[in-house]
C-alpha cells in the first residue's frame, strides 16, 4: 500500500495543476504557494484540491516532497529558493532541462539539505482520459514513482543516476518540438518565396498528414512556444555537450521566440496565417531575380 504523502507542486501552472489533482486524488496531502502567482493559477489549484500555503518558505516546512514544475528558464532560480529554506526532504526537477543543468539544480537543493531526484514529463496533463508519463533517475526515484501508484500518471524508474531523465525528455522534444519548428519555418519561407500554395499541393500529394501538422504545431507555437524558447535552448545545449550539431534547435528557439503569445481560448480559423506572419516579420519578401 502507497504511503501517504504531503507534496508541494511548484508552480500550480496547467502541468503542476494537473499532476497534483492525480497525487491529491490518491489520497496525499498536495500543497502549492500562491505568492506572486495569478488568480488563473489559483482557480486551477483550487479546483484539484491543492492547500495553498501562501508563501514556499511555509510549502517547504511542510512537506516532504516538492516537485518542481515551471518554466526551464526558471528551473534554477526555483530550486535557489526552496535551498534557501533549508528543505531537507526529496526535491523532484520535472522541467524540461538538459542534463547539465540538472546538475546544476541538484546541487543547489543539495547544498540546501535535500535529497534530489531527476524527472521528466512526457504527454499532457493527467486526466481521466489522458496518460501522462513520469521518467524518474537518482537514488531515491522510486520513493517518488510509488506517490503515482493508482493514478493517470505512469512514472518509470530510469536505471541510470540522475540527469538521466532529463536527457530523455530533450532528446524526445527534440524531435516532437524540434520538428513543430521546422515545419512552421518551411511553410513560412515558401509564403516569403510565392510558392506556398504549390507546396500544400505537393504536400497533399506526397505527405498528406503534413497540412494538418503544420497547423497543430501553430496551434501550439502561440500558446506554449514562450515557454519552448527555453526548452530548445535546453535541447541545443544537450547536443553540443557530446558534441552534436546544436544549431538546428537554436534555430528553434528562435521560432518559437517570434511566434505571437495567445490564449487559447481567443484562437479562431486564421492561427497558422497569424503565426507564419510573425516567424516572417517585417521585410520578408526576397529580392527576385530579373532576367536580362
Amino acid at each position: 500500500m502507497t504511503r501517504m504523502e504531503t507534496v508541494g507542486i511548484l508552480h500550480a501552472g496547467e502541468m503542476g495543476a494537473a499532476l497534483g489533482a492525480a497525487l491529491r486524488a490518491r489520497g496525499h496531502e498536495v500543497l502549492w504557494a500562491s505568492e506572486g502567482r495569478s488568480e488563473r493559477t489559483a482557480t486551477r489549484a483550487a479546483s484539484g484540491g491543492l492547500r495553498d500555503t501562501g508563501s514556499v518558505d511555509e510549502l517547504a516546512g511542510e512537506c516532504q516532497i516538492a516537485i518542481s514544475v515551471c518554466p526551464p528558464h526558471a528551473a534554477l532560480d526555483v530550486a535557489a529558493t526552496v535551498a534557501e529554506t533549508g528543505f531537507s526532504g526529496i526535491f523532484v526537477d520535472a522541467n524540461a532541462i538538459s542534463p547539465a543543468t540538472s546538475n546544476a539544480v541538484a546541487e543547489r537543493v543539495m547544498a540546501g539539505g535535500a535529497t534530489y531526484v531527476d524527472a521528466g514529463i512526457i504527454g499532457p496533463p493527467p486526466s481521466a482520459t489522458a496518460e501522462t508519463r513520469l521518467y524518474l533517475s537518482g537514488d531515491v526515484a522510486h520513493a517518488v514513482a510509488d506517490l503515482f501508484d493508482g493514478t493517470p500518471v505512469r512514472a518509470t524508474v530510469l536505471d541510470e543516476p540522475a540527469g538521466a531523465a532529463s536527457a530523455l525528455k530533450m532528446t524526445f522534444a527534440g524531435w516532437t518540438k524540434g520538428t513543430a519548428a521546422l515545419l512552421l519555418t518551411v511553410q513560412a519561407a515558401a509564403r516569403a518565396h510565392g510558392v506556398e500554395g504549390a507546396l500544400l499541393d505537393e504536400w497533399a500529394a506526397s505527405i498528406p498528414e503534413l497540412a494538418n501538422r503544420s497547423r497543430t504545431a501553430a496551434r501550439s507555437a502561440a500558446t506554449k512556444g514562450w515557454r519552448w524558447v527555453g526548452e530548445m535552448e535546453e535541447i541545443a545545449a544537450t547536443l553540443a555537450s557530446v558534441e552534436l550539431p546544436a544549431g538546428f534547435h537554436q534555430a528553434a528557439a528562435e521560432v518559437f521566440r517570434r511566434s505571437p503569445d495567445l490564449n487559447a481560448e481567443t484562437l479562431d480559423e486564421n492561427i497558422l496565417d497569424s503565426v507564419l506572419t510573425a516567424i516572417l516579420g517585417p521585410g520578408s519578401t526576397p529580392d527576385r531575380c530579373t532576367p536580362t
